[in-house]
């Protein structure tokens, strides 16, 4: 039966956390190197970034296209499901690193910052860097010439920690400022525990539970982030698991209602289709 394959972070040279590679190198390893077809949507185990410095194409993310050129940036976050179009005609770079890299590299403001920046349920994950690029990749492109490799880690770190910072000043997405960001940690905590526990509950009282604090807080504390109730936050959540799995499994919709967390297809069926406007089928046809 297909499901998405996750991918795990390789790599041949000797930083084992982070890895920068042509887009041409690349694309010649589909053709040759891979164990899963990169046109069909994947999960990441690590954070990547692609960056466009020529021609024009298209990139899906969780299921939605992204028309890039040059001067695009597209963030891929950790456990988000992409894939690449069929023979690209673009050129430029992918950068990836793991969560390890970040931890042991990066200080701890520019964790927050960054952890924001890849947020996909905050900000969109496409960017426009074309006044930063060309300087971010000349950089690393000199710093990986350098034999002697003391202290390469941590100046890469810096190096990338202060491209995404720019990245994330010039976004029109940017909404962590000192008035809200006292809750970041929050909603971070209520992220991860949706992303855990969806299947077995999209009640906003278990998660304010689980987090000891009240539901009218922890709304007020989503809303801050959303603009949005927990609770659309949850379903909309389940809405994205469940897509993903009707486009890259073929599993009957009654496997897919009882893995999110229903016992009845019809309650699934109903429950789709009032936030999506359609059926599961209708979807799995489209």
């Amino acid at each position: 039966m297909n499901t998405i394959p996750n991918i795990s972070f390789q790599t041949t040279d000797n930083i084992k956390e982070f890895e920068f590679i042509n887009l041409s190198t690349l694309f010649t390893k589909f053709r040759t190197e891979l164990d899963h077809n990169p046109n069909l949507p994947h999960r990441l185990s690590f954070f990547a970034l692609i960056i466009v410095n020529k021609g024009k194409g298209s990139h899906q993310i969780d299921l939605v296209d992204y028309s890039i050129e040059k001067g695009s940036v597209l963030k891929i976050a950790k456990g988000q499901v992409h894939a690449f179009e069929k023979n690209p005609k673009y050129e430029g770079y992918m950068i990836i690193f793991t969560e390890a890299f970040i931890l042991n590299y990066f200080t701890p403001s520019s964790i927050q910052q960054i952890s924001h920046l890849y947020n996909y349920h905050l900000s969109t994950p496409i960017e426009n860097g074309e006044k930063l690029n060309d300087d971010f990749i000349e950089q690393l492109i000199q710093e990986f010439k350098i034999k002697n490799t003391f202290g390469q880690k941590n100046i890469i770190a810096a190096i990338l920690a202060l491209y995404l910072l720019k990245l994330e000043r010039n976004s029109e997405n940017n909404q962590l400022n000192d008035e809200n960001s006292k809750y970041y940690n929050l909603f971070i905590q209520f992220k991860n525990l949706v992303e855990l526990h969806y299947s077995n509950t999209r009640t906003v009282k278990d998660y304010a539970n689980m987090m000891f604090i009240s539901t009218k807080h922890l709304n007020q504390v989503v809303k801050e982030y959303t603009l949005n109730t927990a609770k659309a936050f949850i379903d909309n959540y389940v809405i994205m698991e469940t897509k993903r799995a009707i486009v890259s499994t073929d599993k009957s919709l009654k496997e897919i209602a009882y893995e999110i967390g229903f016992e009845e297809v019809t309650n699934f069926t109903k429950f789709f289709k009032n936030i999506t406007g359609i059926s599961p089928k209708e979807f799995r046809m489209r």
